[in-house]
């Protein structure tokens, strides 16, 4: 039986603790899903094609290790998880604040579906104050994200801003 495991986020924009995380998780799992959470109410800087198009991007060198697919979802998170037949949910946590949102999020999705496990993974401590929100903002504010986010993401963040 292959394993599959979903990790769902907005990814606006995908950071190095997004791809630690990654990293980490295709080394546990046959297939990895990567969904990308449609989420108006955000407020996202990046359309849903580039968030998706950075993470194929960003993912490329890992399909040696286990079968990637970054797909959109727009659905509650246990029904695209059975849609893919994701067998687990990949978390990453970097505080204590994330332990407690990520454990009701958890205890729901049980009581949605028992058969899917949530595997948590702890950030790598280099990573574990980066956040999405926090990056879009020293990027907006003129301060350098280059220990934050690849290359190619730093690029298309600095084109957003000056666009």
């Amino acid at each position: 039986m292959q394993r599959v495991a979903l990790y769902p986020g907005t990814f606006d924009p995908v950071t190095n603790g997004h791809f630690d995380i990654i990293k980490r998780a295709v080394k546990l799992v046959d297939k990895l899903v990567i969904g990308v959470a449609i989420n108006a109410g955000k407020g996202p800087m990046f359309s849903l094609e580039e968030r998706v198009a950075m993470l194929e991007e960003q993912t490329a060198p890992l399909t040696q290790f286990a079968v990637i697919e970054v797909l959109p979802f727009e659905t509650l998170l246990m029904h695209f998880a059975r849609q893919v037949g994701a067998q687990m949910i990949i978390r990453g946590l970097r505080a204590v604040a994330d332990f407690e949102y990520e454990f009701q999020m958890t205890a729901m999705n049980q009581q949605l579906d028992r058969d899917i496990e949530t595997v948590f993974l702890m950030a790598d401590p280099r990573h574990q104050a980066i956040a999405s929100r926090l990056v879009k903002e020293i990027v907006v504010l003129g301060g350098d994200i280059s220990g934050f986010v690849s290359k190619p993401v730093a690029a298309r963040l600095l084109e957003k801003v000056a666009g």
